[in-house]
């Protein structure tokens, strides 16, 4: 895997699965630039603190990005602990913004690669919902559509991963199509971060102890980060509209 030269624009480079992919991508020769609501963990190229909440935050964050973007990680998230109407807006809908804003400035052959969850998985049940929703074209439209299509506290962050899987597949075609730009997702099971005992308490003790005996352990986040790197890299230049578990084997327990 070879990242020398380009410049990879990370967010939730704080804690976890972001601050290992900035490690691994510096390690393999790229220009990291971390963006946060919190101070960094790892050393970065650069760093542009953000609240990834807002359109206008976001707005202003992006103008500090250099004009030449060659893969965005969207990384940064909330629990489902949090509250409901947060989730929606960073975990989706700022997520859409930030890269539709940092799509102009990104040459043929950049790669953007989403963090969705093994939770999305039951987006086919809900795709229609989905759909409409992507199909939105604003932060604000879609914050619209929202209130007119309330989504319960109890599965909020299930239900944004699905719908970020559902506009994963459902843009990326137009954007390789006609920008040759590649967009996926990559879809961790359960990660020993520093949100883990969050994802307990909403998920409650009889889905964990459910779910115990179908995997071997959690994740760390150096086993996601391969994968999230390797999508910016020229090696999947063929590599576009999926989603790929990287969770120890744990949606296959569902067939």
């Amino acid at each position: 895997m070879n990242l020398h030269g380009k410049t990879i624009v990370i967010t939730g480079t704080s804690s976890g699965i972001g601050a290992e992919v900035a490690r691994l991508a510096r390690f393999h020769g790229a220009k990291v630039i971390g963006m946060d609501r919190n101070d960094p963990v790892v050393t970065l190229d650069d760093f542009v603190k953000a609240d990834l909440g807002t359109p206008a935050a976001i707005d202003t964050a992006v103008a500090q990005l250099p004009q030449r973007i060659d893969a965005l990680c969207n990384i940064a998230g909330v629990p489902g602990t949090a509250d409901g109407e947060l989730v929606a807006r960073v975990n989706y809908l700022g997520l859409r913004h930030l890269t539709e804003r940092v799509l102009a400035r990104m040459p043929r052959s950049s790669s953007i690669v989403n963090v969705a969850s093994i939770l999305g998985a039951e987006w086919p049940l809900r795709l229609d919902a989905h759909k409409e929703l992507a199909a939105t074209q604003s932060f604000e439209d879609g914050a619209h559509w929202l209130r007119d299509h309330p989504v319960p506290q109890a599965t909020c962050y299930q239900y944004f991963k699905e719908a970020l899987i559902v506009w994963n597949a459902t843009q990326s075609q137009e954007w390789f199509m006609g920008k040759g730009v590649r967009m996926n997702c990559v879809a961790p099971g359960p990660v020993f971060t520093p949100i883990l005992g969050d994802f307990v308490t909403m998920l409650g003790q009889e889905r964990i102890q459910a779910d115990a005996h179908r995997m071997l352990r959690p994740g760390f986040a150096d086993e996601i980060a391969p994968v999230v790197a390797w999508l910016c890299s020229d090696a999947a230049r063929w590599v576009s509209g999926v989603n790929i578990p990287v969770d120890g084997g744990l949606a296959s327990t569902y067939l």
